[in-house]
């Protein structure tokens, strides 16, 4: 039976991976609480390479951090640069259920050299981002690492859902760097 999600549980996410399975501390705020330029870049229902993109004036460049499969599900921890080797904008947590999509876009995705966004894109799957909750969180000593920042301050993310030809496909944690 796939795995079906209903709203993204934010430590479950974390858990899927061996390496650090412990999430940041968190709560949940509402999306109008979010601050400015957080808000811009998390309070909507777009891609957030896209919405990258556009805030920074440059392409954003994927690094896989780690990958973690069972069956059919493929989950990895992911950083969004602005550039080539530029600052690290986005880490995130994605885990998409392969069967709704085609083996085409599962290769892709696998490959781990294009952006989640670009590749739905791309391939022209019809989808839907609905976005269950925004939170606030303390970098702990991972994630801060990933931004590369010593003493991080807070920040902001989000959990969503892609849902692609109106089936959850895939469940996204996505947080912004806290030195935006």
């Amino acid at each position: 039976m796939p795995h079906v999600p209903q709203e993204v549980d934010y430590q479950d996410l974390f858990s899927i991976f061996e390496k650090n399975p412990d999430a940041p501390e968190h709560r949940f705020v509402d999306g109008e609480d979010v601050p400015e330029p957080y808000r811009s870049l998390l309070v909507h229902e777009d891609h957030m390479t896209v919405t990258m993109e556009g805030f920074y004036n440059e392409p954003v460049v994927l690094r896989v951090v780690e990958v973690a499969r069972k069956d059919n599900l493929y989950a990895r921890k992911i950083l969004l640069t602005a550039g080539e080797g530029g600052k690290v904008t986005q880490f995130g947590i994605m885990r998409f259920n392969f069967d709704y999509c085609t083996d085409e876009v599962r290769d892709e995705i696998i490959e781990g050299v294009t952006p989640l966004g670009y590749i739905l894109i791309k391939h022209n799957l019809l989808r839907r981002i609905d976005v269950h909750s925004f939170l606030r969180l303390q970098p702990n000593d991972e994630v801060a690492g990933y931004f590369e920042i010593e003493n991080a301050g807070p920040t902001y993310g989000r959990l969503a859902t892609i849902f692609c030809d109106e089936k959850p496909a895939v469940e996204l944690l996505e947080v912004a760097s806290p030195d935006v």
